[in-house]
């Protein structure tokens, strides 16, 4: 009698069904690194911000100001990424920009003042836009080539590696490693898996051109009412991320007192949740309605930072930064292939547009979060991060797309 169940036996948990898809599958699986690469490398680098801001003598002003030359970085890529991708391909594309982020990346712990670490920072912001709508890209050819769905779990890879690059961190403060030192090694270890995984997703098709002659990494489309609505609410789920990427190491041990190896797990907290959350995607989306998902998200990770601010403890706010992490998880895979489906907008620009905006709030959220600590109190910052939240549940109930 044959007890193994065939890969597509309809009672097998449509959840396993997703991760084997994923993971069995050689190219999937090779995106889904490139997605947790960058997310190593982002995730070693905020746990050390504290170090920075103390190292620089920073105030919460001075780092808020020094962290908006990541956007601006972002902001001058933009309308390169279409004419780069375009022409060196979606592959190409995200192997150069990921060796442009690991050399990057080691300037800022390593800068003697402020205007040192601006510049690297906006080297930072340069690759990492590209390599956003390079990677994006590159898994949305991959399902269209095979037919499957590997966006949630993509992303789900990205907060893995946000998870593990935070928590590497945290261990090796613990053993009172220098963090340019591990910085250093990060990058070389990220730089030698991106050699690793090129050969492989060169084999995936690229989209040089739609069916409409289109290119596909054109980077800008002026957005209409869905699109625009589904902008502003991933500008608010990214502002969340980024503020768990920037500023909960530094809450946690400046304003509620936590050591640094406790500060480290404030991203590692939100990290989890966020994964767990990203890997289940595909099988809970579709059960509770993308609509839904969003309204409840965004409610969710709203909760999650006033419990944080509401019960100002080193516990509680681990809990909070988990709750924020599942709030905002499945945002992004839901509004990216969303983004694609916007009538009377070509896909792929539909797609490079809503990426560039939505990381536009990842990466200028945090220095506005610096402002507002700057003049009330980081509990402040927080707390208008978690308005942003409330705001894009009540959107999500706008957009007709879904």
């Amino acid at each position: 009698m044959n007890t193994t169940a065939p890969l597509n036996n309809p009672h097998r948990n449509l959840f396993v069904q997703n991760l084997l898809t994923f993971f069995l599958n050689k190219q999937a699986l090779a995106v889904g690194l490139v997605f947790a690469s960058d997310s190593i490398l982002f995730g070693s680098w905020v746990a050390h911000i504290p170090y920075v801001k103390a190292n620089l003598h920073l105030s919460d002003a001075e780092l808020g100001l020094t962290l908006f030359a990541m956007p601006i970085g972002l902001l001058v890529m933009n309308p390169l990424t279409g004419w780069i991708i375009a022409r060196l391909g979606e592959a190409r594309s995200c192997f150069w920009s990921a060796v442009g982020l690991t050399l990057a990346i080691c300037i800022p712990l390593n800068a003697p003042n402020p205007y040192v670490l601006a510049i690297g920072l906006f080297l930072m912001g340069l690759n990492a836009a590209l390599i956003n709508v390079a990677m994006n890209t590159t898994a949305t050819n991959l399902e269209r080539a095979k037919g499957i769905v590997i966006m949630s779990s993509c992303h789900g890879m990205w907060s893995l590696g946000g998870l593990l690059g935070s928590g590497i961190a945290g261990a090796v403060i613990a053993l009172h490693m220098s963090p340019p030192t591990h910085l250093a090694v990060m990058a070389g270890l990220i730089l030698l898996l991106t050699f690793v995984l090129q050969p492989i997703l060169s084999q995936i098709p690229s989209s040089s051109r739609t069916e409409t002659g289109e290119k596909a990494g054109s980077s800008f489309v002026r957005p209409n009412l869905d699109l625009l609505l589904m902008i502003l609410i991933g500008l608010a789920l990214a502002m969340g991320e980024g503020a768990a990427f920037d500023w909960s190491a530094v809450y946690l041990r400046e304003t509620l007192g936590a050591s640094s190896q406790i500060a480290a797990l404030g991203f590692a907290s939100f990290s989890l949740t966020m994964t767990g959350f990203r890997f289940l995607g595909d099988a809970i989306i579709p059960k509770i309605g993308a609509k839904n998902w969003l309204q409840i998200g965004g409610i969710l990770a709203a909760a999650g930072l006033l419990f944080a601010i509401a019960l100002p403890y080193p516990a509680t706010a681990l809990i909070g930064f988990g709750l924020l992490g599942a709030g905002c998880s499945l945002g992004a895979p839901v509004l990216y292939a969303a983004s694609m489906r916007v009538p009377g907008i070509p896909p792929a620009a539909g797609l490079a547009t809503f990426a560039t905006f939505s990381f536009i709030g990842f990466l200028a959220g945090p220095p506005l979060i610096g402002f507002v600590a700057e003049a009330f109190g980081l509990y402040y910052g927080l707390g208008f991060v978690a308005v942003m939240l409330l705001i894009s549940a009540g959107l999500a109930r706008m957009v007709k797309l879904f």
